[in-house]
């Protein structure tokens, strides 16, 4: 008996979660809590693509410096044409879309996925979306996006003493 197919959530949550895209903080842990079961009960943490078409969501590192905001993202298999990246009210979206690659000859067996995506990221309060910049080469897109000076870190170091 496959356990997977026993989950009342997950077909459910898919669903949801696609038709969300907002990034909302509830959604985020949601689709985080399932990932947890998922990789419990058999499904690769390190697996991009799920188990159904449509399902890719790329790994995203964001960092923050005093200046700036940078998000770099994992897309392998894709083109700059196939990718889009937005800001709205310090929200990043990344979409895009793998295409089917169809070869002659009779399949025996395939690990490859196609589908479409749409990662919502929060950003921090502060930005300045309109100087924002992406790049995309060898299927990693860098976006970097520069705070208001306002927000710019002011740092400054305070001593400690005793008592």
């Amino acid at each position: 008996m496959n356990l997977q197919s026993i989950i009342p959530w997950k077909k459910e949550e898919r669903s949801l979660a696609r038709g969300r895209g907002d990034g909302a903080p509830f959604a985020q842990l949601q689709r985080r809590m399932n990932s947890v079961f998922e990789d419990f009960f058999g499904r690769s943490s390190s697996d991009l693509w799920g188990d159904d078409a449509g399902e890719f969501l790329p790994r995203v590192d964001v960092s923050e410096t005093g200046k700036e905001v940078r998000i770099t993202a994992d897309l392998p298999g894709l083109d700059e044409k196939d990718v889009e990246v937005t800001v709205t009210n310090n929200m990043l979206t990344i979409k895009g879309e793998k295409k089917v690659e169809k070869e002659e000859g009779d399949y025996y067996h395939s690990e490859r996925s196609y589908g479409y995506f749409d990662h919502t990221i929060a950003l921090p309060q502060g930005i300045d979306a309109d100087n924002a910049k992406a790049k995309f080469k060898k299927g990693v897109l860098k976006v970097t996006i520069p705070k208001k000076p306002e927000a710019q870190s002011s740092r400054r170091k305070i001593e400690l003493t005793e008592g």
